[in-house]
């Protein structure tokens, strides 16, 4: 009897956790902005200075042919490959001024006075880039970077789904860069 409520238990865990499970996206209607990063290549491993069994900060982005009508960009970092949530988000910023080059080390903090006030929304639980550190297995990092023609007004106390909400109709152009990080 006690077996049978353990794997009917069992099964309804794993049913909640396949309906939970977040799904990876891609804009697609959107005119692609490349993103690239001198910290690694695309697909390539993560450095650990960037990850939280290292120094924790956030790599730089480089991104070419911005769009002439751009007013900020704003990011989003995951870990597309999550053994439980699918996608887990680590970091969001944005209404960070235009510019080729988002800059590494970026500080912990609501606001980010150096960046034009970019904000930065509760990814991971803070208001801060939280890096790769994988419990086990290696995972994959998507940064997505968008293009926006207009400054949000969005608290600091945003999480994910309400930056993409707040981003619809707004997106000039989208990109992302990928790269790796192994586990323990």
């Amino acid at each position: 009897m006690l077996v049978g409520i353990l794997v009917a238990l069992i099964i309804v865990i794993v049913i909640v956790v396949a309906v939970i499970r977040q799904k990876d996206f891609v804009i697609e209607d959107a005119p692609k902005v490349t993103v690239t990063s001198p910290a690694f290549k695309i697909n390539g491993t993560i450095p650990i200075e960037y990850t939280g069994n290292g120094e924790d900060i956030s790599p730089e982005l480089r991104l070419s042919k911005l769009d002439d009508e751009a007013v900020s960009l704003a990011v989003i970092m995951d870990d597309i490959d999550h053994p439980l949530a699918g996608v887990y988000n680590h970091w969001l910023i944005w209404n960070l001024p235009i510019n080729q080059v988002i800059p590494a080390k970026i500080p912990s903090g609501e606001q980010i006075a150096e960046l034009g006030n970019a904000v930065q929304g509760t990814g991971y639980g803070k208001h801060r880039y939280r890096g790769p550190k994988p419990p086990f297995g290696s995972h994959r990092y998507k940064y997505h970077v968008f293009v926006l023609n207009k400054k949000l007004d969005l608290s600091a106390d945003t999480k994910k789904a309400e930056l993409l909400t707040a981003m619809k109709g707004h997106i000039l152009q989208y990109g992302y860069l990928v790269g790796e990080y192994p586990g323990k």
